[in-house]
């Protein structure tokens, strides 16, 4: 195990009526003007957006709301929703919904500290993220963990780009997890939220670094129960034991505990990005069309530590090669069966032609200025033949 720093600082609040601190919550972190930020009308159907202003309203807080965050959140969306911010004097941002809800939250909470900035340029770096303003989360979907997370996702629909910025200042203050308010959430978007958890989890189980033992028996628990509840879950939308575990397990998959001492690949991640960023695809279903090229690519660097992924979540008694690619494709065969893509097709309807492709591939690598990963790390020609592995 080599040396960490863990630092999770997000309250969380878990469990049936939590919802009903959030004015308490807010204040304890001496919010008084409120920016509440939400996606759809799905809230508002269901009745929480209002249950939520009124109880604000109620603790003599200002309120502010925000609707119509996309999946894959817009970096215009975002500069706008700073310009409303600053002129209501907002001091608490509020996040009502899923990781794209969330990640706009944090990346407006930013923006109020850096008015003259585009939010663009926290996420390509050319302004260093010194502050935030304090903002928290009520959780509707059980999928990228943003909630307590140091990470979050912005698209640039002008450059095409989609990026993702890890800072300390991305985990928010605190964190509500009612499973009962992600038992609307439609199905498929729930099979993509179960995917997500599984990738932000295998996404750090594949490292370089060896005899992790302890991190390996975290990661490898939290995958088994999402493989064992995620059927479970969509089986029983109204089910509180499944989605209760799932949304656990959302949290734990992206605060960091379940890859302590070892560092990231996140190369399917960038394959998923990309895919997403072109043809708007969510996020969820992009990494699942990916995750099986990239392992079927990857896997010889390995071979053992595939077999004994499968050997833990599937009982494949097989080993070597045999072993690896049986658990390959049983995992792969998971995914299918909860509906979701496992390959480009599948993913945008068409395969994509050679100029398609070597534009994903520019994207992912920087116009070929680096490589992706550190499981296996991919330069240009390994990118482009895991895009066109993916291609059918």
């Amino acid at each position: 195990m080599q040396k960490f720093t863990f630092h999770c600082p997000t309250e969380v609040i878990f469990g049936k009526d939590s919802e009903n601190c959030t004015a308490d919550l807010i204040k304890k972190y001496n919010g008084h003007n409120v920016l509440i930020v939400f996606g759809g009308g799905s809230i508002k159907r269901t009745g929480l957006l209002d249950k939520i202003i009124a109880q604000l309203k109620e603790a003599s807080l200002f309120v502010s709301t925000l609707g119509g965050v996309q999946p894959n959140p817009l970096v215009s969306f975002v500069n706008d929703g700073v310009k409303k911010a600053l002129a209501q004097n907002i001091d608490f941002v509020l996040a009502i919904g899923g990781g794209s809800v969330i990640d706009t939250a944090k990346a407006i909470a930013h923006g109020l500290q850096y008015p003259t900035h585009d939010i663009w340029d926290i996420w390509t770096k050319k302004i260093k993220l010194e502050k935030t303003t304090p903002f928290g989360s009520i959780v509707t979907l059980a999928a990228a963990g943003s909630e307590t997370s140091d990470s979050s996702v912005l698209t640039n629909e002008q450059t095409k780009q989609k990026r993702g910025l890890s800072t300390p200042f991305n985990r928010p203050r605190f964190a509500i997890m009612n499973p009962e308010l992600t038992f609307t959430a439609p199905k498929v978007q729930k099979a993509c939220g179960c995917a997500d958890i599984l990738m932000h989890t295998l996404e750090r189980y594949f490292a370089k670094e060896q005899d992790n033992y302890m991190t390996d028996y975290i990661a490898e628990g939290l995958m088994k129960d999402v493989i064992y509840y995620a059927p479970k879950m969509l089986e029983n939308p109204q089910d509180y034991l499944s989605h209760s575990e799932i949304m656990y397990c959302g949290s734990l998959s992206h605060n960091d505990i379940t890859g302590l001492g070892r560092t990231k690949d996140f190369s399917v991640h960038k394959f998923g990005h990309e895919l997403s960023a072109k043809f708007d695809a969510t996020h969820g279903a992009s990494l699942t069309t990916m995750w099986a090229s990239w392992a079927r690519y990857v896997y010889k660097h390995d071979v053992e530590r595939f077999c004994h992924l499968g050997k833990v979540l599937f009982d494949i008694s097989e080993t070597g090669e045999d072993g690896a690619i049986k658990t390959i494709n049983t995992l792969e065969e998971f995914f299918y069966r909860l509906g979701l893509p496992i390959c480009i097709s599948q993913l945008t309807g068409k395969i994509l032609d050679e100029t398609e492709l070597k534009y994903l591939t520019d994207m992912c690598t920087d116009n070929n200025s680096k490589a992706i990963g550190t499981f296996n790390p991919l330069n240009y020609e390994d990118v482009y033949t895991i895009f066109k592995m993916a291609n059918h």
